[in-house]
């Protein structure tokens, strides 16, 4: 597979990211959401939040990272895929690097 391919099944995890964006929204943040992904399954979902939490790092991609690590009670996200609905900060890209995840798709 092409590493730009998007896929029916990229479609379906990027409207959840979406939906999760709305909440943002809805909590007066940037309205950015993000799933992260395991063998088809979601192991984590997370909106912005630097707003309401006054935490810089409260990104969507953060928050999904920090649901992932305690689910699976380890940061190294081996394998995995998060969607996210905007492309990633360079905080949040080097998070992402460091948590090891495999595929990121954003849009």
């Amino acid at each position: 597979m092409s590493e730009h391919q998007f896929t029916p099944q990229d479609e379906i995890f990027m409207r959840r990211a979406l939906a999760l964006a709305e909440q943002a929204e809805l909590e007066g943040e940037v309205p950015v959401g993000a799933v992260l992904v395991k063998d088809g399954e979601v192991i984590a979902e997370g909106w912005n939040r630097s707003i309401c939490s006054n935490d810089a790092t409260a990104h969507a991609e953060i928050q999904t990272l920090r649901n992932a690590g305690a689910v699976l009670e380890n940061y190294r996200l081996l394998d995995t895929t998060l969607y996210v609905t905007l492309e990633p900060c360079p905080m949040c890209a080097g998070a992402l690097l460091h948590s090891r995840v495999k595929r990121v798709v954003f849009g």
